[in-house]
């Protein structure tokens, strides 16, 4: 495995050919003075950006033409004189030089209109996407192995924008006929542009590692799809692109730094200093953000790398490194308590996304269960079918998990190990959503025909401020009990809106009597609910859904749930455990993001029409007599505050411990040496 360093910088350096003076404030000294100050150990350097120009000495593409020296070599030879990491990047997808010079190489769609830019591409600013399937691909190799050779000390090649559409192209037209597949079939042009994608990653590799067999190298699509595993062995690690400024949001990273802690690969997260995102000059976000996105990401066992975009002159910007540094030098403080630390969780979730191949990159009922654990305080994991079930004391398949005879299988094995079972809406359903999959003490008659419905749970699992039917906005599944356990009741409302009849400005009240029809059910270990709670969740956000979906998981957890706490919800925890080190260490953190944003036409930007949601974070302020009650099947020798040192009083139950954190900041390590 490729282990990477803690503490990186992503450099863009995608530089228009219409800006002079390219890198003419390079000063090595500077440079090494600053990454130093900054307490950086790698950062990737740009060998060819988007724009198509070189900044090194090439034969096989060309120089920016303002750049008149080895930019590349002067920044790399500076780095390695001071033990600082240089990954090489090279643009892929995306190539206006290339696109230039080889129209043709550039992706076709179906419609006639190449990729990348929009319907108005002449006429509006944009990259353009070339074809994999084109002679482009043995340029970009070229343009590999000549990287490989000329920086063979090089810390890895990152390649971008790694994505193939249905290209129509001449290269595709002739191969789609010779695989017999029609091109005017979307399906047909998915399956090629699947193995033409395929083709990329065995040949950039191939190419990457044609000098060094141990090249580390990683293809960037800005996202690691869960369940994806063929291409995983073209990456030596992995990195999870998530700029909470960016459109991401700040759940977004731990769902996919969750996912990637139970694979082999080493991993970082990728944040960015913009206030916005990637291509922003002169943005700068808060300092507390950047440190709580730093802490984390080694909160959720991952390496860190902060984005930031070099300015054509080629100098470092001041300010942008004293806030990378202010964050970082917290981050070189902590490291010791997560090199080479795992997970620790009572509950896997199995991805929607990861079992149903074409689902979006992103489902929402996976979103909306990640939200929820979160903002709960379980201790849980993201998994695919591949992984090991057993680790968990409870799975849960997420509203659309479509269980197929191999999946059946491995749940009916968990299920025979003593694992426990919690299904939403479809997921546990037969494939024409005719019966249930599974014994749950309750028949399925059907879906519902009202929209939305109400559900008043029984008082062990409702939210503790709602005694009255609380409306569901998402379709229910009618489930009628036999001798399984009834969560609560399903009330019908008088009628759907529609022209015909309606009542008030929205959806019709319920009925005053039940509808017969359970909101859910629990047997043994299975427990079912009727309606597509995460997603429902994701959509409206409603606190009483959430904590009747809450309390649902810890009635069938029950005595295996581990650890309990009085955090807020905004607050996060996970707990890893370094086995090496006979230690486990609970991460605390909290912050408040502000959402920001708005609708508003600005002249030649990016963040313009279409009203950009912000998720800011300004101020961190500190929690206080934080309650902890965690189960341990090893003994507690001590336990105390790092990177403090400071030694904490603890309580030892008969398999609990109780912990009470006085007071923190943005990120508390609390470790148990064993």
């Amino acid at each position: 495995m490729h282990n990477l360093r803690f503490r990186q910088i992503h450099l863009d350096f995608h530089t228009s050919p219409h800006i002079p003076e390219i890198g003419v404030a390079f000063d090595k000294q500077k440079w090494q003075e600053t990454l130093k100050a900054s307490h950086i150990n790698s950062i990737t350097c740009f060998a060819v950006c988007h724009h198509g120009w070189s900044y090194y000495n090439t034969e096989v593409g060309e120089r920016h033409p303002h750049l008149d020296f080895d930019l590349l070599r002067a920044q790399f030879d500076a780095c390695k004189e001071i033990d600082i990491n240089v990954p090489i990047y090279l643009t892929a997808g995306i190539n206006n030089w290339g696109a230039a010079k080889h129209p043709e190489w550039r992706e076709l769609r179906a419609n006639g209109q190449y990729g990348g830019g929009g319907p108005e591409e002449i006429i509006n600013p944009g990259f353009h996407s070339m074809c994999f399937n084109s002679p482009f691909l043995d340029f970009l190799c070229d343009q590999i192995r000549e990287v490989a050779r000329l920086f063979p000390n090089c810390d890895g090649l990152f390649y971008d924008i790694i994505s193939q559409g249905q290209c129509c192209c001449k290269w595709c037209m002739k191969s789609m006929e010779e695989k017999g597949l029609d091109a005017a079939s979307e399906h047909d042009r998915k399956i090629h542009s699947a193995a033409v994608l395929k083709n990329y990653y065995k040949k950039t590799t191939a190419a990457s590692k044609e000098l060094d067999p141990d090249m580390p190298v990683f293809h960037n699509s800005g996202h690691i799809t869960r369940g994806d595993r063929d291409i995983l062995k073209y990456f030596s690690h992995l990195e999870l692109e998530s700029l909470p400024t960016g459109g991401w949001g700040y759940d977004h990273f731990p769902m996919g730094a969750k996912y990637c802690t139970n694979l082999e690969h080493d991993f970082l997260g990728m944040t960015g200093k913009f206030h916005t995102t990637w291509g922003e000059f002169g943005g700068f976000k808060h300092p507390n953000a950047l440190r709580y996105e730093c802490a984390a990401m080694i909160a959720y066992n991952a390496k860190c790398s902060i984005g930031d975009q070099l300015h054509p002159c080629g100098k470092l910007d001041e300010s942008t490194y004293k806030l990378i540094g202010s964050a970082y030098k917290e981050v070189e403080s902590k490291e010791a308590w997560c090199v080479n630390a795992e997970s620790v969780a009572d509950v896997a979730v199995l991805s929607s996304v990861a079992v149903n191949p074409e689902h979006p990159r992103e489902e929402d009922s996976d979103v909306g269960v990640t939200r929820i654990l979160l903002e709960s305080h379980l201790l849980f994991d993201i998994i695919d079918m591949e992984m090991d079930f057993s680790k968990y004391a409870l799975l849960i398949l997420p509203d659309d998990v479509l269980i197929d005879e191999k999946l059946k299988k491995l749940l009916d094995a968990y299920l025979t190990q003593g694992g426990k079972l919690f299904l939403t809406g479809k997921s546990g359903l037969n494939a024409d959503e005719t019966e249930f999959l599974f014994d749950l003490g309750a028949t399925l008659e059907g879906t519902s025909e009202f929209s939305p419905d109400y559900i008043l749970p029984f008082p062990d699992v409702r939210a503790d401020f709602v005694d009255s039917p609380l409306v569901c906005y998402t379709r229910s599944y009618r489930t009628k009990i036999t001798d399984g356990e009834s969560l609560g009741d399903v009330y019908d409302p008088y009628f759907n809106r529609s022209y015909k009849h309606f009542c008030s400005h929205q959806h019709a009240p319920n009925k005053l009597d039940p509808s017969g029809f359970a909101c859910g059910v629990m047997k043994n270990q299975i427990m079912y609910l009727a309606h597509p709670v995460f997603t429902m969740y994701r959509s409206f956000g409603a606190v009483a859904v959430k904590e009747y979906i809450v309390n649902c998981i810890k009635k069938l957890l029950g005595d295996d749930l581990s650890l309990t706490t009085n955090l807020p919800s905004t607050a996060r925890i996970t707990l890893n455990e370094q086995v090496s080190e006979k230690r486990s260490i609970l991460h605390l953190l909290s912050a408040n993001t502000i959402l920001r944003g708005g609708q508003v036409k600005l002249s030649g930007g990016t963040v313009a029409e279409d009203g950009l949601n912000i998720e800011v974070i300004e101020d961190l302020l500190p929690l206080h007599n934080t309650a902890l009650t965690l189960k341990t099947s090893k003994p507690v020798k001590s336990i105390s505050l790092e990177p403090q040192g400071k030694e904490l009083a603890f309580e030892q139950l008969d398999n609990a411990i109780k912990i009470n954190v006085d007071e923190f900041t943005c990120h508390q390590m609390v470790v148990l040496h064993h």
